[in-house]
């Protein structure tokens, strides 16, 4: 084994030569279509700028975006600096669990198959709601939101059995769609100069535009819409030369995101002028359509042709954020399994080198958190996918602290690389940013969810104590 590679060849809980996923299958492109996809660009824009913008602190919520991608990539330096020792499809919790420890590592992957199981099954509330009223808008059809739900799983599975290569094709033409219209739409918005205000930098991006209302929420919110950035370092195994390909779809994916998710939400508030921005985010929400604030600059720039292609594209964003966390959470049963955390047959591999049997227990946990909201008449919106979706955000935030935490540790135990800014003092200002977003969660966190404070409570406190659970099992079993 190379001196510099910690976990190059990944074993079994008994020590043995394990099932290994498709070498050389993805290239930075590949990787960054996965994590575009979990981000579901027009879904993030759509759902989240109004709320920061109505909420949070108004034309000031793009500079929020700004901070947020400088906090992730704080976190990248450190996060990139492991994965060139650390190769596995566990990421998060083998990350954690070289610096932390082997049980501390074994908690947090319960807490990251939590997270994507969660974020996934929030997608699945939103989509089957979009797609129901999308068939029933042009079909005069009406169909239950988790009726398309469960169809679509079945899809998820087919596609994610179908191998790595196949699924990032289709997540291509997906994420490319939805990018594009936004980014067009963005385009143009600048080279025209702007809304009836103009460009006004400093309505938006000032620190008394930045600092007024509430600042947190709109940082909670763009934060959030960042989540799975890390599903780089997930597909190292199946990477091209992954020492290279990982660290440079990290940067990119986050300096993509970042400048994507800053620039579109400007040029959204623009449209509208720092001054009206937060009344017609506000208006949009009391109407209970907040996409209404999204799509009707994009329309009046380029015609009502966008109010029938949005919401559609609406629908595949969703569609390929369910698909890229699909194969997260599967490549994590998949990990597990073949450290003897989980039973040996989800390690098991199909001809395309794909863990078909971690992708239907996957699936299986799926139907399992989607259909008791279904059977108990809730609404798929504000109940599933604000719930799922805060409390998949929170575990998240928990992983990247520890991750971070870990880093440090990591290197300064094991003196693999010399660098004090890659292993240090960006691992420590990102844990301190990281620190600082999940206070900010925990402070707003009845907010984020839409629900009330009993509700938000509980799921708060399903956090740690999956990260106990998980903990606690793997004692159990390492024992044995």
């Amino acid at each position: 084994m190379d001196s510099q590679t910690v976990d190059a060849s990944p074993q079994t809980g008994e020590g043995r030569p394990a099932a290994t996923l498709k070498r050389n299958a993805l290239g930075v492109l590949g990787i960054l279509f996965f994590v575009l996809s979990a981000q579901a660009p027009l879904t993030g824009i759509a759902g989240a700028v109004p709320i920061a913008v109505a909420v949070g602190n108004g034309p000031g919520a793009p500079a929020a975006y700004a901070v947020a991608g400088a906090v992730i990539l704080l976190f990248s330096v450190g996060f990139v600096a492991m994965g060139r020792h650390v190769v596995n499809a566990g990421a998060f919790y083998t990350y954690i669990g070289r610096g932390l420890g082997r049980t501390t590592g074994s908690g947090s992957a319960a807490v990251a198959l939590f997270a994507y199981c969660t974020v996934q099954a929030a997608m699945y509330g939103l989509y089957g709601y979009t797609v129901s009223g999308l068939v029933e808008h042009y079909s005069g059809a009406h169909l239950a939101w988790w009726v398309w739900a469960l169809v679509t799983m079945a899809v998820v599975q087919v596609l994610g059995a179908a191998g790595i290569e196949l699924g990032a094709k289709v997540l291509a033409v997906f994420v490319l769609a939805e990018f594009s219209i936004l980014l067009v739409f963005a385009l143009v918005t600048f080279v025209k100069g702007g809304g009836p205000e103009g460009l006004d930098l400093g309505g938006t991006f000032s620190p008394g535009a930045v600092l007024q209302g509430a600042p947190g929420v709109a940082l909670m919110f763009a934060v959030a819409s960042m989540f799975g950035f890390e599903a780089t370092a997930i597909y190292g195994e199946e990477a091209r030369e992954p020492h290279r390909t990982v660290p440079r779809a990290t940067y990119l994916s986050v300096t993509v995101v970042t400048g994507f998710f800053a620039f579109v939400s400007w040029m959204l508030v623009s449209s509208y002028g720092p001054s009206k921005v937060t009344a017609a985010a506000g208006k949009a929400l009391a109407g209970g359509d907040s996409t209404v604030f999204v799509f009707a600059p994009i329309a009046a720039q380029f015609g009502g042709w966008v109010n029938d292609v949005l919401p559609i594209l609406l629908g595949t964003s969703l569609f390929a954020g369910i698909l890229a966390f699909h194969n997260s959470a599967n490549r994590y049963l998949f990990s597990l399994s073949r450290e003897g955390l989980l039973p040996g047959r989800l390690r098991t591999l199909n001809q395309r080198h794909s863990p078909w049997a971690a992708g239907i227990v996957q699936t299986v946990i799926a139907v399992l958190l989607v259909m008791p909201f279904a059977l108990a008449g809730k609404d798929p919106v504000l109940t599933l996918f604000s719930w799922f979706s805060g409390v998949g955000v929170l575990a998240c935030m928990l992983l990247y602290l520890l991750t971070s935490v870990s880093v440090i540790v990591f290197f300064r135990r094991e003196r693999l690389d010399a660098r004090p800014w890659n292993t240090l003092v960006a691992p420590a200002l990102g844990a301190l940013g990281i620190a600082a977003v999940i206070w900010l969660v925990l402070t707003n966190f009845t907010t984020l969810i839409g629900g009330d404070a009993t509700t938000a409570t509980w799921l708060v406190l399903a956090v740690p104590a999956v990260l106990l659970l998980g903990a606690g099992t793997a004692r159990l079993v390492h024992r044995r």
